[in-house]
């Protein structure tokens, strides 16, 4: 599946958040906020086309939000919760240029986020594919 492949490449390069620590240059910390934006696109996109190629015509809006609703539903995903944070991570980075939430994002990504996708790597190699 085309979007899973450029979810899991996106997810290689995000293992990048680990190899710099703070204080953190502005373009590595911009580079890291792009480097999860990127990953959390493929992500949604490789969730709604594994769930349109199961039947779940719930995931045919587009909608990041209802793609990771039905997915957390079908099983695709355990914990709607942090991914609906994601989400709204995602939706923060245009205001990146700010510092303090450009190194939000970067902690979550480093705390959380980070092993979410891992688990949704894991869930579609294991179940979906």
């Amino acid at each position: 599946m085309k979007k899973f492949d450029n979810f899991c490449l996106a997810l290689e390069n995000l293992n990048d958040v680990y190899n710099y620590d703070e204080p953190y240059e502005n373009v590595v910390l911009t580079g890291l906020v792009a480097l999860y934006e990127i990953c959390f696109e493929q992500s949604w996109k490789a969730m709604k086309e594994i769930l349109e190629y199961s039947g779940f015509e719930e995931s045919a809006t587009g909608s990041p939000r209802q793609v990771l609703k039905t997915a957390y539903k079908a099983g695709l995903i355990k914990d709607e919760k942090v991914w609906i944070e994601a989400l709204a991570s995602r939706n923060n980075v245009a205001h990146a240029y700010n510092k303090a939430i450009a190194l939000d994002i970067v902690k979550a990504v480093r705390d959380r986020y980070y092993g979410m996708f891992e688990e949704l790597k894991k869930e579609v190699e294991k179940k979906w594919i």
